[in-house]
C-alpha cells in the first residue's frame, strides 16, 4: 500500500475537495449519505415498533457508498478517496454533506479551483503544489 500523504484533516480536506469537482458527484454523495442518515433513523424507530431490525445498518452503507462509489466511477471517473483514507473520507462526506445542506459547499469548490488554476496538481492521494510541498 503506497505511504499516505496527508498527516491531518485540514491537509486530507482540500484533497478531498479536488476529488468532488463535479457537481452531479456532490450530488449523489448527498443523496446517499441523506438516505444512510434515514435507514439509522429506521433502525431506531423501528426498535419502538418491532425488535431491533440490524438490516438497517447494512442498508445504509450500502445506499450511502453506493451513491458515492457510482459518482466517482461514472461521473468524477476517479478513485473514491475512501481506499485510502477511510477515517478521514468518512468525515468528508459527512462534513461536504454539512456544507452542501447549508448552502457553503460551492464556496470550498471555487477555493480549491483557485488552487487548481495556479498551478496546483491533483494525484492519486494527494492535492498539492507543483514542487510537491504540503500545503
Amino acid at each position: 500500500m503506497a505511504e499516505r500523504y496527508h498527516r491531518d484533516f485540514t491537509s486530507f480536506w482540500d484533497f478531498y475537495v479536488s476529488q468532488h469537482m463535479k457537481p452531479g458527484t456532490r450530488n449523489l454523495h448527498w443523496i446517499g449519505s441523506t438516505l444512510g442518515l434515514v435507514c439509522l433513523f429506521m433502525l431506531f424507530w423501528m426498535t419502538a415498533i418491532f425488535p431491533l431490525n440490524l438490516l438497517w445498518i447494512p442498508a445504509g452503507f450500502i445506499l450511502g457508498y453506493g451513491f458515492a462509489w457510482v459518482s466517482h466511477f461514472f461521473i468524477e471517473k476517479n478513485k473514491p478517496a475512501t481506499f485510502l483514507y477511510p477515517a478521514w473520507s468518512f468525515a468528508g462526506d459527512w462534513k461536504m454533506w454539512w456544507l452542501m445542506t447549508t448552502g457553503r459547499m460551492d464556496a470550498h469548490v471555487a477555493r480549491v479551483k483557485d488552487k487548481m488554476d495556479d498551478g496546483w496538481v491533483v494525484g492519486a492521494d494527494r492535492f498539492a503544489p507543483v514542487d510537491g510541498t504540503a500545503a
